[in-house]
């Protein structure tokens, strides 16, 4: 196996020019895209459909008018939408379909359509992420860190470390081992570290807190989020690690 990690939004719009057709992409988007969407599925949601813009999403209820509409611009509810990107609010949705844009997390899945497989995937589903790349044999695995606007987002690389250890691949690029050698230095302080960079100074300080603590729970739901057509879906269930 061998493992690359593309760390900022300007490497995620280079990739649907790509021949992804031999990988499996996994996107994290820590604080708080693929959180809310792996927490959503852990409590039943049929499916969640990521859009890029607020257009895609209006649309696309046009067809689906008992979906839920659910999405942030920077961090905030979109209005009108039903909730917003807090995971907190995705508890409630079981049997229904969610649709979701938000500022990076959305646009860096649907820049993975051509992988052969592509998994949202954070702390919240970590084991089941690896038990199911396992699985499936994957030969390729890019890590896609979605990123905070422009700009690398520290719990994204830390995540992405994460899975690159539980891994243990052979062949690693840089910036694989670079994000692994990150999350192995602060993993017995995550949540200090976390609380620390730019994204959870803002959620703190935001009363968002919990969406933080949230984020952090290792392996709450030993659910793999996989994108199935257009729509992230619970995967099957696989063996504990």
């Amino acid at each position: 196996m061998r493992i690359e990690v593309v760390l900022t939004p300007a490497d995620i719009a280079t990739l649907p020019s790509r021949d992804l057709s031999g990988e499996t992409c996994v996107v994290f988007d820590v604080l708080r895209a693929t959180t809310s969407f792996i927490t959503a599925l852990a409590h039943n949601a049929r499916a969640v459909w990521p859009v890029e813009s607020i257009g895609e999403a209006l649309a696309l209820k046009q067809s689906m008018p008992d979906a839920v509409l659910g999405g942030e611009r920077s961090g905030d509810r979109i209005d009108g939408f039903d909730v917003g990107n807090s995971p907190a609010e995705y508890t409630g949705f079981a049997g229904r379909d969610i649709i979701s844009t938000t500022t990076n997390g959305t646009v860096a899945l649907q820049a993975c359509r051509g992988a052969a497989v592509t998994l949202a995937s954070g702390f919240l589903n970590l084991d089941a992420t690896i038990a199911h790349i396992r699985a499936i044999h994957a030969p390729l695995v890019r890590i896609v860190c979605a990123g905070t606007f422009e700009d690398f987002a520290f719990e994204d690389g830390m995540a992405a470390g994460a899975l690159v250890d539980g891994l243990g691949a052979s062949s690693l690029g840089d910036a694989a081992v670079a994000m692994r050698d990150l999350y192995l230095h602060h993993r017995d302080k995550l949540a200090e570290a976390i609380k620390s960079t730019g994204n959870g100074r803002v959620l703190v300080a935001g009363g968002r807190e919990r969406d933080v603590d949230w984020a952090l729970r290792r392996d709450l739901y030993p659910v793999a989020a996989l994108r199935n057509g257009g729509a992230i879906v619970r995967g099957p269930d696989r063996e504990p690690l």
